[in-house]
């Protein structure tokens, strides 16, 4: 008797090389990243064409992240509504292809996730590739360990394969925050296996000498701690809890200390730390620039044109509100300010819910909050990285709505009611996405 096959089919088999190319795809994407030594970066030229495809394949716009499609496509005119205010347009047209590029991101991101979540881990694991590769880059030039590692620092400070320290350190803070999470919330054993990378990070983040990112940091991490304490209700796991915290606190700052026995750190280290420096507090320094820049805006409320303020004052506004005002217009300023409350709120209101998704939503979203005070003393409206973040929250956003439409359909179809035209071909629910390595705190 001849013993029976079982043929896989065809289309079973397309399907899985096509979600591994689809993975490998995003993957990559995300690895590239944490490499931003020019513009156009390679990051730039590889989301671009990877955007074109996707939206020729399946690329999809939901209900649920339409709000953050209308907000950002609002902000970008109101830049190209304050270009229209300019004598002589230097590169202000490149530079607002660039925000253009980067809500398409925020939108790219936020559909996939939502149409696939089991692409969060994913994301966070080639987030997680390309921040230590870039840290490790920066403590090393920094140490000026090899011929010509000089060019991943500047000023004296680590800025990996990043064009600035002010955005290098910020860029390690997701990463850091997701691999204290999978410490904190996951077996014990992940202390062993993540602390190096979660090290390398953290030296990364403090040789950059950039106090946003250390406030940054710190803000993220304590955030991340005070959310997994309230979203249980477990006496073992808060005991747990706050004996990893303090080991972690531990590990971190003995490490710290540790670098800062190098000769010439610490006075390096006192100097950075000071709230206020020299070109805050000057006639024309930081925050003198933010009284002329809201008494321009008063006068201007069509904007002056993307960096015009630089042009002016020598300096840019060093403030996201400020810079959309004077950038963006008052149209963009709105957009703006409405995409950020709207962001934190609906992250908010689900943030602590029981999904497959919620890590990754709290992560980004902590780093999310700390990344808006950050603005107040910045500008980061070009900072790839935040425009991932704002797509990572508004995926569980569009998440959490198909979730609940699929949970009305069942009440309905289990209590017999007829199903309102928008339940009647519901989407899969999203429970029955991947979930991650390690489960959320109960």
């Amino acid at each position: 008797m001849s013993a029976v096959t079982h043929e896989v089919p065809h289309y079973a088999v397309n399907a899985k090389l096509i979600a591994m190319i689809v993975s490998g795809a995003v993957f990559f994407g995300v690895f590239l990243s944490g490499f931003v030594i020019d513009e156009p970066a390679p990051y730039d030229l590889y989301m671009s064409g990877l955007m074109a495809v996707w939206a020729l394949f399946g690329l999809r716009i939901s209900r649920g992240i339409a709000p953050l499609v209308a907000l950002l496509i609002l902000f970008d005119i109101g830049g190209l509504v304050a270009m229209t205010q300019m004598a002589e347009l230097y590169q202000t047209p490149f530079y607002l292809a660039v925000s253009f590029f980067l809500s398409f991101t925020a939108i790219f991101y936020a559909s996939v996730t939502e149409s696939r979540p089991d692409l969060y881990p994913l994301i966070f694991a080639a987030w997680v590739t390309g921040a230590v590769v870039t840290a490790l880059l920066g403590i090393l030039g920094y140490f000026d360990a090899f011929p010509g590692a000089g060019i991943f620092t500047r000023y004296s400070r680590a800025m990996g394969a990043f064009q600035d320290p002010n955005v290098f350190g910020p860029f390690l803070a997701l990463p850091a925050v997701y691999l204290l999470h999978r410490i904190l919330a996951g077996p014990p054993r992940n202390l062993a296996l993540l602390t190096l990378p979660l090290l390398i990070l953290v030296i990364g983040i403090f040789l950059s000498f950039s106090r946003g990112a250390w406030g940054v940091l710190v803000a993220s991490f304590a955030l991340l701690t005070a959310a997994l304490y309230l979203q249980s209700n477990s006496g073992r796991f808060r005991l747990k809890l706050t004996v990893m915290a303090i080991v972690a606190v531990a590990i971190v700052g003995f490490s710290v200390i540790a670098i800062l026995q190098i000769p010439g750190m610490e006075e390096f280290f006192r100097s950075r730390a000071q709230l206020e420096q020299d070109y805050d507090s000057a006639h024309f320094g930081r925050f003198a620039r933010y009284g002329y820049g809201v008494a321009m805006a008063l006068q201007h409320p069509l904007g002056i044109g993307a960096l015009n303020f630089g042009r002016i004052f020598g300096e840019d506004t060093h403030d996201i509100w400020l810079k959309a005002l004077l950038d963006y217009s008052w149209l963009g300023f709105v957009a703006f300010t409405a995409l950020v409350l709207w962001t934190l709120a609906a992250g908010f209101r689900i943030l602590l819910r029981n999904r497959p998704w919620q890590p990754y939503l709290l992560c980004a979203y902590v780093v999310f909050v700390s990344h808006i005070g950050l603005g107040t003393i910045i500008d980061i409206d070009h900072w790839r990285h935040l425009y991932m973040l704002i797509g990572l929250i508004w995926g569980a956003i569009g998440l959490e709505r198909r979730h609940q439409r699929a949970l009305a359909f069942s009440h309905r179809a289990g209590s017999g009611a007829p199903a309102s035209a928008a339940t009647r071909s519901p989407q899969r629910p999203a429970t029955n996405a991947a979930r991650p390595a390690y489960a959320p705190a109960r």
